[in-house]
């Protein structure tokens, strides 16, 4: 009879189940991931017992920026809500809608240029030219010109595009290009969304993805991975962007701001890989529902104050 294959020749032992685990348990502890995992948690764990609320901002940025790679944004999307909300729930300050626009703009160029390295096979230089130029440009004018808005009107700004963007995004869900669909680039229709996104998003502190990425999608169709490799590097240029119009009028708390580089950078990260063994239309409903929930809680918000 033949030797069913896999089996152990004559006279050999087949290894069981248990040797089996205990060398994959010995590849899995020595892999080169482990001491920066380490040294983050340690860092972590020294920044709450300093710092509570430096502590928490470092989670929430992991969690906004796991987003933010997965589904392609900065992760502004998230992060905005979470920083103005859990906070106070957890006992600690309040921060007002400028200080968290303000130390985001900053977490949003760190996630989107993190979550890119996971996406590159995505990218494509002709969009990001026909889109990247208008969206900086305006993103820093819309950055400047926040310093002197009303705070209760940048939340009903964002919320308002959260909005938009949920609606875009569930609705049309099934109308997205295929992946292997020619691209053809309209340069001035490009260059005006991009104008008009950058703008809005630097007025509240986002690097604008959640609302490029539906408009990308359903109105310039742009196929998903395409969609979602360049958009963060728009984001990340019009993230970097906004930040100098940020800092340029004393709207950065750096302190607060490197507790959220210090937990995007592994988040994005993380987020970009689990991106990639993800099927697309599940990776479009998870940024339409996201993005819905921040709406819906903004709006709450925002009515009741």
């Amino acid at each position: 009879m033949g030797r069913l294959e896999g089996s152990a020749p004559p006279g050999e032992i087949q290894p069981g189940f248990a040797a089996i685990g205990h060398r994959r348990l010995e590849r899995a502890l020595g892999h080169p991931w482990w001491p920066l995992v380490a040294a983050w948690l340690l860092l972590l764990v020294l920044a709450a017992r300093t710092d509570a609320l430096l502590g928490m901002l470092i989670v929430l940025a992991f969690v906004g920026a796991f987003l933010a790679g997965l589904v392609g944004v900065g992760g502004a999307i998230v992060m905005i809500p979470l920083l103005l909300y859990v906070p106070p729930l957890a006992g600690l300050p309040a921060l007002d809608i400028k200080t968290v626009a303000g130390i985001t703009m900053v977490q949003v160029a760190v996630a989107a240029l993190t979550g890119l390295a996971g996406h590159v096979a995505g990218f494509d230089r002709r969009l990001f030219l026909a889109l990247a130029p208008a969206m900086v440009v305006a993103s820093f004018g819309g950055a400047f010109v926040s310093k002197y808005l009303d705070p209760v009107a940048l939340e009903a700004v964002f919320a308002a595009m959260a909005t938009i963007a949920a609606a875009m995004t569930l609705a049309l869900r099934g109308r997205t290009a295929p992946e292997a669909a020619r691209v053809v680039v309209n340069r001035p229709v490009a260059a005006a969304v991009g104008a008009a996104v950058g703008f809005v998003a630097g007025l509240v502190g986002a690097g604008g993805a959640f609302f490029l990425i539906p408009v990308m999608l359903y109105g310039m169709r742009i196929p998903v991975r395409m969609t979602v490799g360049t958009s963060l590097a728009v984001v990340a240029a019009s993230a970097a962007a906004g930040l100098v119009g940020k800092v340029a009028t004393g709207q950065v708390d750096w302190l607060l701001a490197l507790g959220l580089v210090v937990g995007a950078m592994p988040g994005a990260r993380l987020g970009s890989s689990v991106s990639r063994r993800t099927r697309t239309d599940r990776l479009v409903v998870v940024l339409g529902l996201a993005i819905g929930i921040v709406a819906i809680r903004m709006w709450v918000s925002i009515l009741s104050s």
